[in-house]
């Protein structure tokens, strides 16, 4: 069930690996959640080398190759190489979601996967052999195996644990684009601001237009903010942010004042890490199952990884159950890392040490990351990984 990264990703690995698929995504198109950014890191690009579609999302955003770290007084404290910069299809991509789900469910169609929108699950059956679910519509669906890649706020996962619940991870996280930069940024660079009251972030594509993220917690912001964030205007956000980046004499205030209406916020949200993924022939995975908080920034590429390695168990275990087993076992480690992690940052209570400061690369290294290339190496057998 759905059609974003997790979803569509999931379609084109198990139909690689041989197996008949058919995607159900309740919105009516390809367009859903258009407005925030996101970046791919190096992991999130090698899992979709794996699935040959690395063409279909480089014809998209643009690539970061370096990151540069900025202090609170705009002095430079750190320009390093971003993730595997020195091999093309390996490199950050800055994209918008929308664009990118869109150019995932492009690539389903174009390989004959079924892909049904419109189609919002209301429950399931799980039975023995088989899982059916249900719409709202009326209609059903029975197969060997029902997928929920729904996101955050997952229906799917509702129905299979529904103590579990996403929770706030202490920020506001806002979102900016204006083509009316101050003074542009170094070409494929994403710079990162340790501002006093504001984790700062920005990269400008080769159009000139500035993406730009603010991640702010609750007590910096005025003492009424909190309870109308969520339902402020593009004009209360920016009046919300000016003063706490204006404390510093970086890019970031002239950034947002030069952004008209394309502005927006979300909360940082995570799942617990014990969240139960699976029950009889019904799993979750991308952030219906580990959603974290986006200040590491790995949210879209571990969905990838999910996807790839999914269809590597399915395809190399002798049964379902032995093959959601060995799933569960393989990427629960990495997604725990990073849930904890990213919600650390947000919540102020790690420090990472590195140029990644307070921004998205600053998870430092997971747990699997050597094993990493192995697992999503498509021609590696993940069942008895010594043959």
């Amino acid at each position: 069930m759905g059609g974003g990264i997790a979803g569509a990703g999931a379609a084109l690995a198990l139909h690689k690996a041989g197996f008949a698929v058919t995607v159900y995504e309740a919105h009516p198109d390809s367009a859903e959640d258009i407005g925030a950014f996101l970046t791919l890191a190096s992991n999130g690009m090698r899992a979709l080398a794996q699935l040959d579609a690395s063409d279909a999302v480089t014809a998209i955003g643009f690539p970061l190759t370096s990151m540069q770290v900025l202090d609170d007084t705009g002095a430079e404290l750190a320009q390093v190489p971003l993730g595997e910069a020195g091999t093309p299809h390996l490199r950050y991509r800055c994209l918008r979601r929308g664009d990118l789900n869109a150019a995932l469910q492009s690539e389903v169609t174009r390989r004959g996967i079924d892909l049904r929108h419109g189609k919002r699950l209301v429950s399931v059956d799980d039975g023995t052999d088989t899982v059916t679910a249900h719409f709202a519509d009326g209609t059903t669906a029975t197969g060997d195996l029902l997928i929920g890649a729904d996101g955050l706020n997952s229906t799917v996962r509702r129905l299979i644990s529904p103590d579990a619940r996403p929770a706030y991870a202490g920020q506001h996280v806002f979102y900016g684009y204006t083509g009316e930069a101050p003074e542009a940024g170094r070409p494929e660079t994403i710079t990162m601001v340790r501002g006093s009251s504001v984790a700062f972030g920005y990269a400008v594509s080769p159009e000139g237009e500035t993406y730009w993220f603010a991640r702010v917690s609750d007590p910096p912001l005025a003492p009424d903010a909190p309870r109308g964030v969520m339902e402020g205007t593009p004009a209360r956000w920016r009046d919300l942010l000016l003063p706490l980046l204006r404390k510093d004499a970086t890019p970031a205030a002239d950034l947002v004042a030069a952004t008209p209406d394309q502005l927006m916020v979300t909360n940082a949200t995570e799942l617990p890490t014990g969240t139960p993924w699976r029950s009889g022939r019904t799993l979750i995975i991308g952030d219906a199952a580990h959603a974290a908080s986006p200040a590491t920034g790995q949210g879209a590429s571990m969905a990838l990884e999910d996807a790839v390695v999914l269809a590597k168990s399915l395809r190399d275990a002798p049964d379902t159950e032995s093959a959601l087993a060995l799933y569960e076992r393989l990427r629960r480690p990495r997604v725990a890392h990073n849930i904890t992690v990213s919600g650390n940052i947000s919540r102020g209570t790690h420090t990472p040490s590195g140029p990644g400061g307070p921004g998205p690369r600053g998870a430092g290294a997971r747990p699997g990351d050597d094993d990493l290339v192995r697992q999503l190496q498509w021609d590696t057998d993940l069942w008895q990984p010594g043959q």
